[in-house]
């Protein structure tokens, strides 16, 4: 097993390295700074809209994080649950803070404070999922390597104007935690939720990009960043709820088991009722 863990570190580490010398740099653009909605509605406050629709991640990450320690309402059993979901909530915490701060002046310097805490709550969801899916020393062990690495890929960026560490770290988690949610069976049951959130955070990441068509659309009312932010944050919204309702999952079959055995009961319903049609057609016939 110790030799398993050692060669996919040192397999990951390769495709990385690779992938830094095959493919080309990825600067920031700085037309990602003019977004759609650039009204002051009120309050004096600039870009007015993509600033609160922050404040949600700075609710749901204080509940969380509050029902995390508070007399244990999640019923998180292992020590590295407790540290990665609070690591988690607290980032999604300082995503209100962070997310404000940029908007209120959108450059480079500022969208340091923007990626920061959003990159901590990336790499702390996927230290979760090794501990869920793979093995809870594993994964309380890559806690801080996995927030350090999203830490440097944000100091890389900074310094080095290349974004693509930053996108590993990024996209990554919303490749491999679905597939893994899919695949691997599962320590607690509601498996689904994760699901939900991916679902979101895909939207999410369609209205970030279709910004200034949103804006069109809805005649200048609402644009897709600001929808952005609101669809985000229906991901810690899942992942909360998922913690309140999941127990112990007694069977630990993955969804993928789970959807084959709802298939082929599906599959034998329909045959049973085939076989009953063509035995009552018979019996008529013989009549």
């Amino acid at each position: 097993m110790a030799t398993r863990k050692i060669y996919g570190w040192v397999a990951a580490i390769v495709i990385f390295i690779v992938l830094m010398i095959v493919t080309p740099t990825i600067p920031q653009s700085q037309e990602y700074h003019d977004f759609a909605d650039q009204r002051t509605l009120f309050l004096g406050i600039p870009n007015t809209l993509n600033v609160i629709s922050n404040f949600p991640f700075l609710l749901v990450g204080i509940v969380g994080l509050v029902l995390c320690h508070y007399g244990n309402y999640f019923s998180l059993r292992l020590e590295g649950e407790l540290w990665g979901w609070s690591c988690f909530f607290v980032g999604v915490a300082a995503v209100a803070f962070g997310s404000s701060y940029y908007h209120l002046m959108p450059n480079d310097a500022r969208l340091v404070w923007d990626r920061l805490p959003m990159t901590i709550a990336f790499t702390s969801i996927m230290a979760i999922f090794v501990i869920e899916r793979i093995d809870e020393r594993t994964g309380k062990k890559s806690l801080i390597p996995l927030v350090m690495a999203g830490i440097l890929s944000i100091l890389y960026w900074r310094f080095f104007d290349d974004l693509r560490p930053y996108a590993v770290v990024q996209f990554a988690p919303c490749i491999i935690i679905p597939l893994m949610a899919v695949i691997l069976p599962p320590m607690y049951t509601h498996s689904t939720y994760w699901l939900w959130a991916a679902v979101f955070y895909l939207l999410a990441k369609i209205e970030e990009a279709a910004d200034k068509p949103i804006y069109k659309w809805t005649h200048h009312i609402v644009s897709g960043h600001t929808l952005k932010h609101l669809c985000a944050a229906m991901v810690p919204v899942f992942l909360t709820l998922m913690l309140a309702k999941r127990s112990i999952e007694p069977e630990r079959k993955s969804l993928l088991q789970t959807w084959q055995i709802y298939w082929l009961r599906i599959r034998e319903g329909q045959f049973e009722g085939e076989r009953m049609e063509c035995e009552y057609s018979a019996a008529a016939t013989t009549v």
